[in-house]
């Protein structure tokens, strides 16, 4: 079943999974695909042709725009402002400026984080709240700042990792990460 707030405007055109909740005020555009069992805040707006996955979590007042690609299990905290062009101008738009952005299966975003368009979000990062990001993010890689640096890495269960890419909570280990930061340098 789902849960649409009687001062949400959700075009016919959008497909909304079951189990999915849409609150006050939110706006949901023609052709937008959001997964099951998300729960859509108070003042989100969702852009047309907008994909969502399963079970993602969208807080109040943030605007998710057209070229945006989010998977599953995310975390999208208050006021996430997320972009489409590099280069705006009031009086200039076009696809041809469309610049996408892809957050990979089990991100977190912290509030009044800045996505700068054109970039991939690896699987499981975490992105500090007030971050600008403005480059591709590495698999669970912590990110903080402006603009936002890799602070370490962070396990799915969203504890920071040891230097050995150990989780001391849950006991997980990425060895594989090793590669990704070899990469980077």
């Amino acid at each position: 079943m789902i849960f649409i707030a009687d001062t949400a405007i959700v075009d016919e055109k959008a497909k909304i999974g079951d189990g999915t909740k849409v609150w006050h005020h939110a706006q949901i555009r023609e052709n937008a695909e959001i997964g099951q069992n998300c729960n859509i805040g108070k003042d989100v707006y969702i852009d047309f042709g907008v994909k969502i996955g399963d079970r993602v979590k969208i807080q109040n007042h943030v605007s998710v725009y057209h070229g945006v690609e989010v998977g599953d299990d995310v975390f999208i905290g208050p006021s996430v402002a997320f972009t489409n062009d590099k280069y705006p101008r009031a009086w200039v738009w076009g696809e041809d400026r469309l610049c996408k952005t892809k957050v990979g299966n089990g991100v977190s975003i912290g509030a009044n984080a800045t996505i700068v368009c054109g970039i991939n979000m690896g699987d499981y990062s975490m992105i500090g709240a007030g971050s600008v990001v403005i480059k591709d993010v590495l698999p669970h890689a912590l990110i903080i700042g402006n603009p936002g640096k890799t602070a370490g890495f962070v396990c799915e269960c969203g504890e920071k990792l040891d230097e050995n890419f150990y989780c001391k909570k849950c006991g997980k280990s990425f060895p594989e990460l090793e590669e990704y930061v070899k990469t980077e340098r």
